[in-house]
């Protein structure tokens, strides 16, 4: 009887200290201001509803703690200038696939179906102006490669409808 009460009493202080302990308390995502975005592939356009992380706030939030999203939608991380990134997928629940995006719009490199929880870096091969981050397995689906080009507003080209 005393080692079961012991039992449960150290079981309880476990679960305080790992909830204590966690970095990031997970929290309801706000979602971010969204906009259109395609990418022209050989296979033709291939259009996005994304939601635009601009500032350093939402850009280190990014896709943690969501739990799902639309094979039709995305974030896009905005810089504002060219520099090398990296991420990481720290505390991210979902398989991504990483699209790094020079300032003119050219798709740079991908990484693709970066594993949840994953914290060793996802980096650029070069600077780039924006990150375009989509559910794992959607640059495979759609064939969108390196040098394909990127329509949206941070870019100078706005979609056409």
């Amino acid at each position: 009887m005393k080692l079961s009460r012991w039992f449960v009493v150290l079981c309880g202080m476990v679960l305080l200290a790992t909830t204590l302990a966690s970095p990031i308390q997970a929290q309801p995502q706000p979602t971010l201001p969204q906009s259109d975005l395609v990418i022209n592939t050989a296979k033709g356009p291939q259009r996005f509803r994304v939601e635009l992380a601009d500032n350093d706030m939402s850009r280190s939030r990014g896709m943690m703690f969501r739990t799902s999203m639309a094979p039709d939608a995305g974030m896009l991380f905005d810089f504002k200038q060219e520099q090398m990134a990296s991420f990481w997928m720290r505390n991210t629940l979902l398989p991504l696939d990483m699209l790094f995006i020079k300032a003119d719009g050219t798709i740079l490199n991908i990484h693709q179906r970066a594993i949840p929880h994953d914290e060793s870096g996802v980096n650029s091969t070069g600077p780039v102006r924006a990150v375009l981050e989509v559910n794992g397995g959607t640059v495979s689906r759609l064939g969108i490669k390196p040098g394909d080009t990127v329509d949206h507003a941070i870019f100078g080209r706005a979609p056409k409808r």
